[in-house]
């Protein structure tokens, strides 16, 4: 067995400026403030990291909706029991705020008992009654509502955190509940979500309705970058052959603050046993010493002589399970770094679970939910002193030759890879991309690099202090519309999921060598685009499309001279996206659109993943893929004729079949096949 390598597929690193936990004369972090400064808004949608303050940020504008706006009352929801701590009274006076927030105990339901079903009386006194703030779970306002009517919460504040838990789909409650809300236009609504995708497959809204929300967007560059300890964050999928529990050391290193997620029961990488599993870990870490009377914890001595506290979530037996969960959540322990090394867990530890001395997010196994990987990777990126790295390792199973199920190994792969894909992205700095014209200047704030702005060059500056880079590009089309702009501004990640996670782009951008770049470029993401916005006209589908591939393949070129000049990739980091952009923007002297439809988007992935996978399993997945071979659809040919419009009023001929070029040809034989289907419908 070949040990896997640890090539990150990214690493980052961030500048620590503190502004992210530093607090203005209100006791507000910057993204509170920002959040604070739309108070006003009937509808506020809050995209914000973990740890990022989202649940005191609510607390500001609720306080001023029930002081200032008129709200009668305010209703805060959440997705679980554990997280309506959050909520509880905070004393916001003593940082310079102008009132505290106060829940009544009998007006927490988190912490009443009964089922979620039993305590719509409570919701239903509470609405009769003159206290102004109640937390309850999403289901126990689900039944609420149920009961009760959607008008019976007019005038009220309804606060939803974690909010991706809501989807437009008609079988989802919340959604329809909420989509009935809007309907009758009676409630603020202030919705919350530390994961930047509107659900993995549905939509969290119908577009009408989100179109009525503001949104307030602050990006995990912004809250990493702000922090005063952690500098540098590594995402990486390593491969394991046999079992997992056989290969788990050679990544788990157990002088890191680890967070253990295993597989699920049903997945490929499960041994179906996961009390085994668990039991595999603990002896792989050393001696069992016994259980700690007090916690729960199990202690395991390491053959260097140290003893591990071990907090197993994975036990069925609840009261067991019941005492670990309540040890990790003890306030008094908070901000003890030694109160527990390590936490194996398997449906837990993920959304509003805080651990701040987290080092290591390790999971086993792919996530299909790119949401819950964001949720994963939130558990590792708290600031904490001493803390200056934290990762997140993805160990996923090799496929391997002798197996029947080598295909669903494929599939796994593919997805692993257009997380890390995505999360890279998540992670980077935001574009902001303009035209390059004559009459184009510096922007204020931005950095241009030693020459500094080059009027006669496309320019790359960058905003140390927003976390922004300013990139002009010739020939780039600039969104129209109000809804274009602002998905060009804030929604390129959501647009770039799409892509990444469409099977048959990732397949071919990975291992067909015949595929010319700008059939998914250009085809496949315009395709995604249309699907996703068919509100657009095609003048902005065509300016969205653009934002997203420049976006998506100027981080792979970042990463691509990042890594480039690395001995050892485990290393990687400094300052690379950030000199990786720009470099590749003054190497290529002039950065136009049609120079970034050429690129490969996932040219480096396969780079890395030809490091990371043996050469045998290399060639399986490939030719796994291979063998499906890609047939001409009508739709796509559609496109590529579409193409070859555009590209007849800027050369004034059509594309040629028997071009040099390979996007031309490809073009062509898209004219020719919608030629050949019309002759046939006409020959009947």
């Amino acid at each position: 067995m070949s040990d896997p390598r640890n090539v990150p597929s990214v690493s980052v690193t961030y500048a620590r400026t503190g502004g992210s936990t530093t607090s203005n004369e209100m006791g507000m972090r910057a993204m509170q403030e920002r959040a604070y400064e739309k108070r006003g808004e009937q509808y506020l949608l809050i995209k914000s990291p973990p740890a990022s303050g989202k649940s005191r940020a609510l607390m500001f504008i609720a306080l001023d909706k029930l002081e200032n706006q008129g709200v009668k009352q305010a209703i805060v929801v959440v997705p679980e029991k554990s997280i309506g701590a959050s909520f509880n009274n905070e004393p916001l006076s003593d940082f310079g705020f102008w009132a505290d927030w106060s829940v009544a105990p009998k007006w927490n339901l988190c912490n009443a008992p009964g089922e979620d079903g039993g305590k719509v009386k409570s919701v239903a006194a509470f609405l009769q009654s003159d206290d102004r703030v109640l937390v309850c779970t999403h289901a126990t306002f689900r039944f609420a509502v149920d009961q009760l009517g959607v008008e019976a919460f007019d005038n009220r504040l309804i606060a939803i955190d974690e909010f991706h838990h809501v989807s437009a789909n008609p079988d989802n409650k919340l959604g329809a509940h909420l989509a009935a809300f809007m309907a009758r236009d009676k409630v603020h609504m202030v919705a919350m979500t530390g994961s930047y995708f509107r659900g993995d497959a549905e939509a969290v809204l119908a577009p009408g309705d989100e179109a009525k929300f503001e949104t307030v967007t602050y990006t995990y560059y912004e809250q990493l970058n702000g922090y005063e300890f952690l500098k540098t964050l590594d995402i990486g999928y390593f491969f394991y052959s046999g079992s997992y529990a056989d290969d788990i050391m050679k990544v788990l290193d157990p002088a890191e603050k680890t967070i253990l997620h295993i597989p699920n029961v049903n997945s490929r990488e499960s041994t179906k046993d996961k009390h085994k599993e668990v039991d595999h870990i603990i002896d792989a870490l050393g001696e069992w010493q016994g259980t700690d009377p007090e916690t729960g914890f199990q202690l395991v001595k390491t053959p260097g002589g140290r003893v591990l506290k071990i907090a197993d979530l994975v036990d069925d037996e609840a009261a067991k399970r019941d005492r670990v969960s309540a040890a990790l959540k003890d306030p008094a322990h908070k901000n003890d770094r030694d109160h527990v090394d390590i936490i194996i867990a398997l449906g837990m530890a993920k959304e509003g679970f805080d651990w701040i001395w987290c080092e290591h997010a390790l999971t086993v196994g792919y996530r299909a939910s790119l949401t819950e990987i964001v949720q994963i990777i939130g558990r590792a990126t708290r600031d904490a002193p001493g803390k200056e790295r934290a990762r997140f390792t993805n160990l996923i199973a090799e496929p391997d030759a002798a197996e029947d199920a080598v295909t669903e190994a494929v599939n796994d792969t593919l997805k692993a890879i257009a997380a890390s894909l995505l999360m890279e992205q998540v992670l980077a700095p935001r574009f902001n991309f303009t035209p390059k014209t004559p009459q184009s200047t510096p922007v204020e704030g931005f950095d241009y690099g030693e020459g500094g702005y080059d009027p006669k060059k496309c320019n790359v500056g960058f905003s140390e202090e927003s976390g922004q880079f300013q990139i002009e590009i010739k020939g780039l089309a600039e969104p129209k519309s109000k809804e274009a702009q602002r998905i060009c501004q804030q929604d390129l990640n959501e647009v770039i999921t799409a892509f990444v996670q469409d099977k048959t782009t990732i397949e071919r951008g990975l291992f067909d060598e015949e595929m010319v770049p700008q059939e998914l470029t250009q085809v496949r993401m315009g395709k995604i685009v249309g699907s996703k916005f068919p509100e657009l006209d095609p003048e902005d589908q065509e300016a969205v499309r653009q934002h997203a591939i420049a976006a998506l393949n100027l981080t792979q070129k970042a990463k691509e001279v990042a890594l480039s000049g690395m001995d050892d990739a485990q290393t990687g980091g400094n300052t690379a996206l950030i000199d990786g952009v720009r470099k590749f923007a003054m190497d290529v002297r002039d950065l136009d659109i049609d120079l970034i439809d050429r690129i490969n988007p996932f040219s480096e992935a396969y780079a890395i993943l030809a490091k990371t996978m043996s050469e045998e399993s290399l060639k399986q997945v490939a030719a796994v893929i291979s063998a499906k071979k890609v047939q001409l659809s009508p739709e796509e040919a559609r496109n590529l004729a579409k193409r070859a419009l555009r590209f007849k009023q800027e050369r004034g001929r059509l594309p040629s079949i028997t071009s040099p070029d390979p996007w031309e040809k490809k073009m062509a034989e898209g004219v020719a096949y919608l030629a050949r289907m019309k002759q046939e419908a006409a020959n009947g």
